[in-house]
């Protein structure tokens, strides 16, 4: 997929417990959000799951959702939706990548 001109990458971060999958192949959780610059808008996501099934369900929670405005909405639904070991982890990866966007482009 080529991405438009306006849209931007950000990535974020957290660790994952112990007893979490994830931390047998790597060191912490990612999530890679590609969204609209200005509005926020998250229009593509990836993240470091075990399984391709996993990344996948997190990518069509967060699509459509805007970064900047609908963070306790992407948090609730996966709380909600989500029941896995890393649960945690995907929403402070999801709250890093968040600030970063907002101390990027929107303080500014």
């Amino acid at each position: 997929m080529i991405y438009p001109e306006n849209t931007i990458y950000i990535t974020g971060t957290a660790k994952v417990s112990s007893n979490d999958p994830i931390s047998a192949m790597f060191d912490m959780f990612f999530v890679g959000i590609i969204l609209e610059k200005e509005s926020g808008k998250i229009i593509d996501v990836t993240c470091n799951m075990v399984r391709d099934m996993t990344s996948d369900f997190i990518k069509s929670i967060l699509l459509d959702y805007n970064l900047s405005d609908d963070i306790e909405l992407i948090a609730g639904e996966i709380k909600d939706r989500f029941q896995g070991i890393a649960q945690k982890a995907v929403i402070a990866a999801i709250k890093d990548a968040r600030n970063k966007y907002m101390m990027l482009y929107i303080t500014h």
